[in-house]
């Protein structure tokens, strides 16, 4: 008795997920499923990707210790090598978002209005391997695992840049990183003036 149950169990879980199986495969086939690359993802689905991939990256990504010297002149060549490759998707250095940002599935991040907080070893491998089923591609071919590393060592240290690599930006850009984050946390301050004054 028992046993019949279990097995009744068993199949009857199944028969669920097979059930679920043609359910999906058939919103696939017959095109109700969305392809557009402009849509938004939702909140769900930004969580459920994030935590796979970070998952993924957990299991996957060796955690290498960056081998190239942090040094201005590198960090210098990182930025180059982020204008060059990195910056029609995820913002240039003058602060401004990409104008693709909102033209592929999902939003590529805005590195610059909102830097990386990954460890080094995390956005070594998301750039030399790309991400599936986005549009950030496989970099390995086309980079260096040492270009790779410069703009992997530019991109986590954007929020404490040495001053010759701040002098660098603004004279390239007219905007260096200090100066566009007392500009956004004045927008802020002015910003929360202006709701206490609108408060009733």
């Amino acid at each position: 008795m028992v046993i019949t149950t279990i097995r009744n169990l068993i199949l009857g879980a199944v028969g669920l997920v097979l059930t679920a199986l043609l359910l999906a495969s058939a919103i696939l086939q017959l095109g109700f499923f969305p392809t557009n690359a402009d849509a938004r993802p939702s909140s769900l689905e930004y969580k459920i990707a994030e935590s796979a991939l970070d998952a993924s990256m957990r299991r996957h990504a060796p955690h290498l210790a960056n081998p190239v010297a942090v040094t201005p002149d590198t960090l210098i060549e990182g930025a180059n090598l982020y204008t060059m490759n990195c910056s029609q998707c995820h913002g240039t250095l003058d602060f401004k978002p990409s104008p693709l940002e909102h033209s592929t599935y999902p939003p590529p991040p805005q590195l610059l209005l909102r830097p990386l907080t990954s460890p080094e070893w995390h956005t070594f491998y998301t750039i030399r391997t790309g991400i599936r089923y986005t549009a950030m591609p496989a970099w390995e071919n086309a980079l260096s695992d040492e270009q790779i590393w410069k703009i992997t060592g530019f991109l986590t240290r954007i929020e404490k840049l040495p001053p010759a690599v701040k002098d660098f930006w603004k004279n390239l850009y007219g905007i260096s990183p200090d100066a566009y984050q007392r500009q956004r946390a004045a927008g802020l301050r002015s910003r929360d003036e202006d709701l206490d004054h609108n408060q009733p």
